[in-house]
């Protein structure tokens, strides 16, 4: 027994006791991760996201259970609003794909809207500054790693009802290096606590540069980028096309025009209609689901 308890009464030994047990009892044996994409990113694999930029939530429903790991929603360069992505995102629940949101910018009320709407990524594009990052992070994340208010949103219904306690643990920053000037800080941005990804983007950066894949000068930007975020034990991300690149791990594909353009030719190509069509039976509707 220890010295400095040993005054005390016998029944007051064993109430203390019993609060000690039940307060070991009560503690959380770790935080439950149900951002799948980030659980493949930490144990060394590749995920892959595909783009929709469309507000028909079946289209959503269609490319999240096709077999990407996420889903990079477009509402930089898309007329999608936050409305709209919630009842995407509403009427998939436990879609196999989670949500990622490409927010217009780094603000207090874009990156608030995504994470009450059930985000789990957050996508930053032309990060430039320091600043832009630590915001990113500052606005995703509740006290006290950041500063995101708690308020209404459909976040529990999607994620549980233990979401304000799950919530940093589950939630991703995705710095978008887009620009020579985002290269010339690359190895800032990525020391910024609360950063996941880094993500290479590669028609911007050769539009902002003028140097093309392949030519020196972009290599070498590359390069930069990809040094950077490996030293500060970050996850590097990057088009579908660089998926052979070395440490590449997290990649945007295609959206959903190319997707059902490719779907259309491989199914034409191969014959994959070719069952009902030499039956004569037209297929049920909705039995292609």
């Amino acid at each position: 027994m220890n010295a400095r308890y040993s005054f005390m009464p016998a029944g007051i030994l064993l109430l203390i006791a019993g609060l000690a047990g039940a307060q070991t009892a009560a503690k959380p044996s770790g935080t439950r991760i149900y951002n799948t994409a980030k659980l493949k990113l930490q144990a060394g694999k590749q995920i892959i996201g595909g783009t929709v930029a469309s507000a028909d939530p079946e289209i959503y429903c269609a490319m999240a259970n096709a077999g990407f790991d996420y889903m990079w929603i477009e509402m930089q360069h898309s007329p999608l609003n936050y409305h709209e992505v919630a009842t995407m995102l509403r009427a998939c629940k436990g879609s196999t794909a989670v949500p990622f949101i490409r927010v217009p910018d780094a603000t207090e009320g874009d990156i608030q809207k995504a994470t009450d709407i059930g985000a789990l990524g957050i996508i930053i594009p032309m990060v430039e500054s320091v600043e832009k990052v630590r915001n990113a992070v500052k606005f995703a994340k509740y006290p006290p790693m950041g500063a995101r208010s708690q308020g209404g949103g459909q976040y529990g219904t999607l994620w549980g009802a233990d979401y304000r306690q799950t919530a940093n643990a589950n939630i991703m920053v995705i710095a978008m290096i887009e620009s020579p000037a985002g290269v010339a800080i690359a190895d800032k941005i990525a020391d910024v606590p609360g950063v996941d990804v880094v993500f290479v983007a590669s028609t911007d950066l050769g539009s902002f540069s003028g140097f093309k894949q392949g030519e020196p000068q972009y290599e070498a930007m590359v390069k930069k980028i990809h040094d950077a975020t490996l030293k500060a034990g970050l996850k590097l991300g990057g088009p579908h096309a660089w998926i052979k690149r070395p440490d590449f791990t997290f990649f945007q594909a295609a959206g959903e025009p190319a997707l059902i353009r490719l779907g259309a030719q491989q199914a034409l190509a191969t014959g994959a209609m070719a069952p009902e069509v030499k039956k004569g039976v037209a297929p049920t509707e909705g039995s292609e689901k």
